[in-house]
This record gives C-alpha cells, structure tokens and sequence, in this order.
C-alpha cells in the first residue's frame, strides 16, 4: 500500500483508511471484538496506517474495541476521531453538538475510551 503526506502536515498516511464503524454492536449490527482484530490486523499487515473512527460509532464500542487492539502500536499507526451527535443515543444535551462545551468533554471521553493521552488527527 502507497503513503502519501497528508495535506501540508507532516504525516505520512497509507491512501486506503480503515473505517471501523462496523467495529462493535451497539447499532445492532457490526463485528465483534475477534471479528474487529481480524480486520485491522488484515488492514495493518497490507501496510495500512490511517485508522478512522468516531465517538458516535456504535454509541462509543468502536473506540473501545480499537483502543484494546492499539494497546502497544498506537504509535504505529495515524489515529482519527471525530465527535458531534455523543457516545449514546441518550447523551445530556449539553453535550451534544459543536459547542465548545461538548468538544472537551468529547475529546475526554473519546481519550479515555481509545485508552491513550493523544489522538493523532480530531
């Protein structure tokens, strides 16, 4: 698989991205945990590197499960999350949305959720 720079930054991203929308159940459909670990480890053996995920996907399981599977080789690969709609279809209000308000708490969660201190493009 080819890397390319992304746009005018400094990381070299694979030009196929794994989507992991799928990674979970919460939506009642999706893979499982075993079933998710099979397909980034297919992508990352191909030469992938470009993860996307987001916190909405199955109401947060996708974060979950990827931030088990990345535990030792985050730093192998570029990580993206996005936020808006919350983890849950009852998310508070206040943090819905694109207020700043619900950015930050987003962002924590979405942390905590991927199990590591940084997230490489938000």
């Amino acid at each position: 698989m080819n890397d390319q720079l992304f746009g005018q930054t400094d990381l070299n991203v694979s030009q196929i991205a794994l989507g992991t929308g799928n990674f979970g159940t919460g939506w009642g459909y999706g893979s499982s945990p075993e079933e998710a670990k099979l397909i980034l480890d297919a992508y990352l053996n191909a030469g992938g590197n470009f993860i996307d995920t987001a916190d909405v996907y199955q109401f947060g399981q996708s974060e979950e499960i990827l931030g088990d599977l990345l535990q030792g080789i985050h730093h192998e690969v570029i990580l993206v999350t996005k936020f808006s709609s919350g983890a849950s279809p009852d998310t508070n209000q206040l943090y819905k949305g694109n207020s700043r308000k619900a950015m930050l708490y987003s962002i924590e969660q979405s942390l905590r959720r991927l199990k590591t201190d940084y997230i490489d493009l938000y």
